[in-house]
């Protein structure tokens, strides 16, 4: 095992990898931007070394900066988190090459899951059920008024790269498709072109479906587990707001299938370390076809590490390491997160600001991952997220009366929050009975 590890990241997630790599023993170096001096994660640290200004591009986005920073603390080891470098094949490549042990997939895997296309044609090979689409780049409107003829709408339209819901839209028609097409290209823009115009991807659109995603370790020895399922219906702008586990959409039958088949795509790439399998599960919660593959840490992973008892993080690390793990797969209990943001809780716009009062609840069956503190600052440079709020419980119904609770108590005073849709959210009837899809939230607002 190496002796050190450089946290490539910020907020909550940086905080949350810096507690596991200490609890074992491990000495644990933060970067960080100008904006964040003041954060948690900055003190927490054994070691944290300035990157450079709030900009992500002159800071946390700065391979350079980072691997000098790795060289300077004499970091063994580099965690990436969520985001950020954590799914870019080419800085794997370059912290391999420095001498230090990527915590991660390979770059191989991450560039081979990392195009939705390229993915999804290898995950049908591998007999993993996807959806009627695009085999190759659609990159023109042309093209993919064609494509969406032969497919059927609604069509689902996304770049071929990028993740986080980021660009995607639903058309209905013709006149919609060019609508989502064009917010498609803009974003495959910001990601870099193939050369020949946008990347861009189109499937069969599954009306009221459900977002389940299924949680896989590839460990050292090369056996791929899965740790089970993940409900991530809440969502707003196709961007996932809560997350629960088990799914209480799903059959057994239906779980044990897809569970299988997560298993057969992690093998499919020869994964290493902690992956998503992402699925949509059709209305009649009788079928699911492959979505997406992370090759990272989820932001959810509290719920899965809440309900089998395993710290996913250790996992990484352990693996990374080339040590032999033997993980359990046992499930118990129920697991809930919800994603506290800075964001206005009706149209869900961001809301910076001064944190004048931060009180995190606390109690039986209750975890906050938190990225802030009183008298902190959530900046304009960044991701929204403050916190998760976690609780457990033996049933569903044991879990939603702690996050109520827990989320009564909890208190951030300064910048504008979400705690209000939190508690909006568990009164709604079609959440608290478990009979709800990705459309939740739109209907909320409608």
């Amino acid at each position: 095992m190496f002796e050190s590890v450089l946290v490539a990241n910020r907020g909550e997630i940086a905080r949350r990898i810096i507690r596991t790599v200490q609890r074992m023993g491990l000495r644990a170096v933060a970067v960080y931007s100008e904006a964040d001096a003041d954060l948690p994660f900055v003190k927490e640290a054994d070691e944290a070394i300035l990157l450079g200004p709030a900009n992500p591009a002159q800071s946390y986005l700065d391979a350079g900066k980072v691997l000098e920073a790795a060289r300077a603390s004499g970091a063994q080891a580099v965690h990436p988190g969520y985001g950020f470098f954590s799914e870019n094949a080419e800085f794997a490549r370059a912290v391999i090459g420095a001498g230090l042990v990527w915590i991660g997939p390979s770059p191989e895997s991450i560039e081979q899951m990392g195009d939705k296309i390229n993915a999804r044609n290898l995950m049908e090979v591998a007999g993993v059920p996807v959806a009627a689409g695009t085999r190759e780049p659609v990159t023109d409107v042309e093209k993919a008024v064609a494509a969406a003829a032969e497919i059927g709408y609604p069509v689902m339209v996304k770049t071929a790269g990028g993740g986080g819901g980021i660009g995607m839209g639903v058309a209905h028609d013709e006149a919609g498709l060019a609508k989502a097409f064009e917010t498609a290209a803009r974003a495959a823009a910001r990601f870099g072109g193939n050369g020949e115009g946008p990347a861009i991807l189109l499937e069969r659109y599954i009306e009221r479906a459900r977002h389940v995603e299924v949680q896989i370790l590839g460990l050292a020895d090369g056996t791929v587990v899965a740790l089970g399922e993940r409900d991530c219906s809440v969502q707003r702008r196709h961007q996932k707001v809560v997350e629960e586990t088990p799914s209480p959409g799903i059959s057994p039958e239906l779980r044990e299938r897809m569970l299988a088949a997560a298993v057969r795509a992690g093998e499919a790439v020869g994964y290493r370390g902690a992956g998503t399998v992402e699925c949509l599960v059709d209305a009649d919660k009788q079928d699911f076809v492959f979505l997406e593959m992370n090759t990272r840490l989820q932001v959810e992973h509290p719920v899965t590490e809440l309900v089998t008892g395993i710290d996913l993080v250790e996992q990484q690390l352990r693996i990374a390491a080339g040590e032999k793990t033997d993980v359990a797969a046992a499930v118990n209990g129920h697991a809930i997160e919800f994603r506290v943001y800075a964001e206005d809780p009706k149209r869900f716009f961001p809301g910076p600001g001064k944190i004048d009062v931060w009180s995190e609840p606390s109690g039986e069956g209750v975890r906050v991952d938190s990225g802030y503190a009183e008298g902190t600052t959530v900046t304009p440079f960044y991701d929204p997220l403050m916190a998760k709020l976690c609780v457990f419980g033996q049933t569903r119904a044991e879990a939603l009366d702690r996050a109520r609770e827990a989320v009564a108590a909890f208190r951030i005073e300064g910048p504008k929050n979400n705690l209000p849709f939190c508690a909006e959210l568990l009164e709604n009837p079609e959440f608290a009975t478990g009979d709800y899809d990705t459309g939740l939230v739109a209907r909320m607002r409608s």
